[in-house]
């Protein structure tokens, strides 16, 4: 083990402004992620901010939309009425992850943040430009079954693992922060970053940035949204391919559509390829089908995972079947 501070936060502009100063500073809320990576050395901070003395664990029906603080448990948010009633995709999404114990732990903020759990990057005797820039990738040449297929790069092909974050990205979420000067909005879409050459930038939050809410907008379709994962067991393991979708079907016809995938991006994968190819076609098959085909046309598969190709196709059609059932 090795020696670090921990401070308990009151304020979100004070822990921010603290936190900024120190780039080896992290929060801490429910510690599913971060005290997992502590133990096995990935990260080492310096100073751990204990934010779970904020008021950010309600979840708020406000004109725009619904908010859910970066404090919500995953399980409450699950279970919410209105989550479950508007939003059937994040529901859907969050029951998929993790087991029950974790879900009653971890918050929504700190789903935002997971890092990959490609094998590689937790492994400190392997070479990693996601965890140490520089050093090479060694999932690129090595076993990467459970790899991404779209969104890599020369540097880094490790899959996003989160459940949540495709739904939100999907149902257009935003992500309110607080920073040392003041507060911000992220579009879900752009909170989180490609690899490209600096793999170990995640997301586009500065140091000491806090997460503080997720808002999703009041859009009626949304409702109809469903989330379906195809994983190697049914419980407690990550995607090998999942997708999130929302379609407004009227008189046989997508009005609209939104699509995204996980398991199978570098991110949180939003697929507006997919959503022109349904948008004023009519919500049968063949339509989803060139639909997934349109979403997967840049993919890039590696030695072990070109499988994902199909199972992303078939999880994506399945998953725009299930919601027009329920359109």
């Amino acid at each position: 083990m090795y020696p670090f501070r921990y401070a308990r936060a009151r304020d979100a502009l004070a822990a921010a402004q603290g936190a900024e100063r120190s780039p080896t500073t992290r929060y801490v809320a429910g510690g599913t992620s971060i005290v997992d990576l502590m133990k096995i050395h990935v990260e080492r901070p310096t100073e751990l901010v204990d934010i779970n003395a904020l008021p950010l664990s309600q979840i708020e029906e406000r004109a725009d939309g619904l908010w859910i603080g970066a404090l919500v448990k995953n399980s409450d948010a699950a279970h919410h009425p209105l989550v479950a009633e508007r939003y059937r995709a994040v529901s859907e999404a969050l029951l998929s992850g993790a087991s029950p114990q974790l879900r009653n732990m971890a918050s929504t903020g700190g789903n935002l943040l997971q890092r990959t759990r490609c094998p590689y990057f937790r492994d400190l005797g392997a070479p990693c430009n996601k965890r140490e820039p520089g050093s090479g990738c060694s999932a690129i040449g090595g076993y990467n079954r459970m790899h991404a297929i779209l969104g890599g790069s020369e540097q880094c092909i490790a899959v996003h693992p989160s459940d949540l974050c495709v739904a939100l990205v999907a149902l257009e979420a935003t992500v309110h922060t607080q920073h040392a000067k003041g507060t911000r909005a992220i579009p879900m879409a752009d909170f989180h970053v490609l690899p490209g050459a600096h793999p170990e930038r995640e997301t586009v939050l500065g140091q000491g940035e806090l997460i503080t809410h997720v808002s999703l907008p009041k859009t009626a379709f949304f409702a109809r949204s469903r989330y379906v994962k195809v994983r190697d067991r049914a419980a407690f393991a990550f995607a090998l391919a999942s997708a999130a979708v929302a379609l407004d079907v009227q008189d046989g016809q997508v009005i609209a559509a939104r699509v995204a995938f996980g398991g199978i991006g570098t991110r949180p994968w939003r697929s507006p390829e997919a959503e022109q190819a349904l948008v004023g076609k009519p919500a049968t098959r063949a339509t989803f089908e060139t639909a997934a085909g349109a979403a997967l046309a840049a993919a890039k598969p590696r030695e072990h995972n070109a499988f994902k190709l199909a199972l992303a196709r078939q999880t994506l059609i399945r998953a725009l079947e299930t919601a027009r059932g329920a359109s």
